[in-house]
């Protein structure tokens, strides 16, 4: 098991406290990095229906999943037995009518919570449609509220514990960063580059073994530097363009993302300008963040840092992100931008990523920090630049 029984029940514990506030009496997650977060259960299992039901009046929660990964219940969790549930194969993609959210629904039916107040996560990936019909078929009794961000919400604050994990995956992603900058070179192809950086992602350092990352290396280059989201092909590297790499880190299942912004040639220069006017004001932003201010507050600071330089960023500077899975790193629960009121606690984590496109220039790079008592410090030690190859 990664953590300690007592750290798991402590996760448990504020997960109730939250679920009395709300007046929900059974949560249903189904999120996996939430299932990893309330268990320890980790498994490549969330491409069939999995969950893991948190009751008031049961001190431990129940994992319920598929009966071949039932095992790996029992390697990553601390749950007894009797709390660790799995359904048969012909449950899965079954042609004989059978859906495995019908097991779930046996349990929660054996368990007496029927006609209880259900929290759901409505508006996850791994939550279907169909999971909300069943079980608003077999429980006409029960009250289902939208408690979507209710873990993740728990999540927000991390633990000593996992503050080790995240500065662990931070030494990674030194690694993973400087291989994709030494890794890029004119004529060569995008995918040979990528599966370098893979292979940095899961080989780690030589202390620290790497996992796979919620996200593949997103890899935007030349005509496609303003699609922040594109990832690579057999394409070959053209002299004098720009290449933006955003990566991460990854151990435990707890990332460090970073994001740098590498020029094949000489740069134009407004390219430079524009490099120097975000590196000053994400270090301005950095010296502004502490406890007590706004996630909204961050994000004017920054606003107005790089509006003395005639740029604007016009998405979010920032987000929350720690434990996760595929799809995503990000933890959904805050943001840097306007309107956020979130006011920032030590052992907070969050990946701001500043993000500028003037025609055909590009421009991007990234800081993974925690909240301490008195500022934030970085995951990891990356020079803030525009690299040149």
């Amino acid at each position: 098991m990664l953590f300690s029984e007592s750290e798991y029940k402590r996760r448990v514990e504020k997960t109730k406290k939250r679920m009395q506030d709300r007046g929900i009496d059974v949560m249903m997650a189904t999120h996996p990095a939430n299932m990893n977060y309330l268990t320890g259960y980790d498994g490549w299992s969330f491409y069939v229906h999995q969950c893991v039901l948190v009751s008031l009046d049961q001190e431990e929660p129940v994992w319920i999943g598929r009966n071949m990964d039932a095992n790996a219940a029992k390697v990553t969790t601390h749950l007894s037995p009797k709390n660790i549930r799995n359904y048969a194969d012909d449950y899965v993609h079954s042609p004989v009518g059978k859906h495995p959210i019908d097991f779930v629904a046996d349990v929660i039916e054996e368990k007496g919570w029927g006609d209880k107040n259900i929290g759901l996560e409505m508006d996850q990936f791994y939550f279907t449609h169909k999971t909300y019909q069943i079980l608003n078929k077999r429980f006409p009794n029960a009250n289902f509220v939208d408690a979507n961000l209710l873990v993740a919400m728990v999540r927000q604050i991390k633990s000593d514990p996992e503050i080790e994990m995240m500065k662990k995956a931070g030494k990674i992603a030194e690694k993973v960063m400087q291989t994709g900058i030494d890794q890029l070179e004119v004529g060569k192809r995008e995918c040979d580059v990528a599966a370098e950086i893979s292979k940095a992602q899961i080989s780690g350092t030589d202390d620290i073994g790497g996992d796979y990352p919620a996200i593949v290396p997103l890899m935007p280059a030349g005509d496609g530097i303003d699609a922040p989201h594109l990832t690579w092909s057999e394409r070959r590297y053209q002299k004098n363009e720009p290449v933006i790499l955003e990566l991460s880190g990854c151990y435990n299942r707890y990332h460090a993302p970073i994001a740098r912004t590498v020029y094949l040639g000489e740069p134009p220069k407004r390219m430079q300008e524009i490099t120097d006017i975000v590196v000053e004001g994400l270090e301005e932003t950095l010296d502004y963040i502490k406890p007590g201010v706004t996630c909204e507050a961050v994000e004017e600071k920054w606003r107005k840092s790089i509006a003395k330089g005639n740029l604007v960023d016009a998405s979010r500077l920032g987000y929350s992100f720690g434990l996760n899975y595929p799809p995503d790193w990000g933890e959904q629960t805050a943001s840097m931008r306007p309107h956020d009121k979130t006011v920032l606690k030590p052992n907070m984590t969050f990946h701001l990523i500043p993000i500028i496109w003037q025609d055909d220039i590009g421009f991007e790079m990234s800081s993974a920090i925690r909240i301490t008592e008195d500022g934030c410090e970085e995951f990891y030690d990356f020079p803030h630049k525009l690299f040149t190859k």
